[in-house]
């Protein structure tokens, strides 16, 4: 890579993350409190937190702070909008749904046509950044897979009963990214960044809106989270037997750090907390928690073995 480009890189990424700042900053100081009181909605009167852990298993019951809540519809893959108000799912009909943080008030966004297995939506959901060209997004992403061949697809989180459309994933410097194989989507950040793996070549990569969409290869590995900020990436990779749990910083051109160096089990499906200190992992005996320095060994923190994910 030139220098040239280097420098519009990290130019480009350190105005938005700027821009993205300045105008959280902007909305948190024009919302009163009563306002931020009403947008927790009929979910946050019913008592449910934010900024915690939850765990989705493919039941109608998802654990949420450590109480089970009813969706009163099969959960698979529950990711949270940005606020944490809203919850994104594949029902048990395959199709994609949001709905509020208790499964009330459930609509169908996207319905499966048939003959497609979807999964592992993310809510991808970002305030524009006028000086480098990007407009506000608000949509989810997820995988649908076909005749064995899977695709990242993205429609609009407002939809009702809308059309998935294909997600680009054009390289940077005319390097090559495969358009099929891609899975495992992660979207949950505030700096309108993209990450996914590829379960055919057992590549991560990783997208950024700012650079024109421009995709780049960030590590091997799988199962990829990108934290709040946009900075790290926490991915699965195997090694000796069992999956590690590896964290490397966007544009870092050192090795991965092995945050479970010493592990006797799997450790798989990561995620970070809202104030990316902490990674969530699931284990064959439940989800754990450890620091993102990698300080601390894995502590198990509920005995419920599922999709580990927070509530913002």
């Amino acid at each position: 890579m030139s220098k040239a480009l280097s420098f519009r890189k990290s130019s480009s990424r350190a105005a938005k993350f700027a821009a993205v700042a300045a105008l959280s900053l902007a909305l948190a100081a024009t919302v009163s409190p009563a306002a931020q009181a009403a947008s927790l909605g009929a979910s946050g009167a019913k008592g449910l937190k934010h900024n915690v852990l939850t765990v989705s298993n493919g039941t109608r019951y998802v654990q949420i702070d450590g109480k089970s809540v009813d969706f009163r519809t099969v959960v698979r893959d529950l990711a949270w909008s940005p606020d944490g108000n809203k919850a994104v799912f594949i029902d048990g009909s395959s199709n994609l749904v949001v709905s509020d943080a208790d499964g009330g008030n459930r609509v169908t966004v996207a319905k499966n046509p048939g003959g497609q297995n979807w999964n592992h939506p993310t809510w991808k959901s970002t305030p524009a950044v006028p000086e480098a060209g990007v407009p506000a997004t608000n949509s989810i992403v997820f995988v649908a897979r076909k005749s064995g061949v899977s695709r990242l697809k993205t429609v609009p989180a407002s939809a009702v009963q809308g059309q998935p459309v294909d997600l680009s994933v054009s390289g940077s410097d005319g390097a090559l990214v495969p358009q099929t194989g891609n899975i495992w989507p992660n979207a949950g950040n505030r700096t309108g960044t993209t990450v996914f793996a590829n379960a055919d070549n057992g590549t991560v990569y990783i997208r950024d809106e700012v650079l024109r969409s421009q995709t780049d290869e960030l590590a091997k590995g799988s199962q990829p989270a990108l934290s709040p900020d946009g900075e790290d990436v926490v991915f699965v990779r195997s090694v000796k037997g069992h999956d590690h749990l590896f964290v490397k910083s966007q544009g870092d051109k050192a090795a991965p750090k092995d945050l479970t160096p010493n592990a006797t089990t799997d450790y798989t499906q990561p995620t970070f907390s809202p104030d990316g200190r902490t990674i969530a992992a699931r284990t064959p005996k439940g989800i754990v928690t450890l620091p993102v320095s990698g300080a601390a060994k894995p502590v198990v923190v509920t005995s419920r073995v599922g999709l580990p994910a927070y509530r913002g």
